[in-house]
Order: structure tokens, then sequence, then C-alpha cells
């Protein structure tokens, strides 16, 4: 069983990271004569989706543990798979209906940032 911890969320953000370079560099050298400027901009979306929540999980680790911080770190998770991820395969394959992921993944990062508004407004 996975366990949610610290380390968990800092070795995901770790790999995010890792993968966001290689997705971003992918799209600038890749994938520019294959994709549409519609499409590249779907792919940019996700690559900035990506980092933006990777950055965030990996500052949240930094921070005293608590139930509220694993929670805000597992909906940013799930929210780069399900927003970014779908994004990517709706940028490549252009099946529309993946898209019906991207704004789950929305409300996972929602969700996330709630979980974040509460533990700093509950230690004030």
């Amino acid at each position: 069983m996975l366990k949610l911890n610290t380390k968990s969320f800092t070795l995901f953000a770790a790999l995010s990271g890792f993968l966001t370079v290689i997705l971003g560099a992918f799209a600038a050298h890749g994938l520019k004569g294959s994709l549409s400027s519609y499409e590249l901009d779907i792919w940019k979306t996700a690559v900035l989706y990506q980092f933006v929540h990777t950055i965030v999980i990996l500052q949240v680790s930094q921070m005293k543990t608590s139930t509220l911080l694993i929670r805000a770190q597992l909906w940013f998770s799930v929210g780069i798979l399900l927003f970014s991820g779908s994004l990517y395969l709706l940028a490549v394959t252009g099946l529309t209906k993946l898209g019906m992921f991207t704004p789950l993944g929305g409300i996972c990062f929602l969700l996330g940032w709630i979980y974040l508004i509460v533990q700093v407004v509950k230690n004030k």
C-alpha cells in the first residue's frame, strides 16, 4: 500500500518537474511541425499548470506536515494527472472526449488550494 507522506509527494514533484522539462522541450522541438498552433497552445497550458502545481507541491512538502497539507498535495497531484494529462492527450490525439477530464483536474487543483487555505487560516 502506498503511504502518502511528505517524502512520497516530494518524489512525485521531482518526477513531475523532470517530466515537465522534457514535455516542454518536446513541444518546442519535437511537436512544433506536427501540431497546429491551437494544439501547441493546449500543450503549453498543460505544461504551465503542471509546472506551477509541481512547485506548489514541493513548497508544501517543506511545511510542517499535517493531514490538511497531505490532502492538498494529493489533490494537486491528481489535478496534474487529470488536467495536464488530459490536455497532453487531447493535443496529440485530437480526441475531444478527453476534454471532459480537464475540468475534473481543475476541480482537483481548487480542492488542493482550499485545503492549503484552511491550513494557513487554522495556523494563524
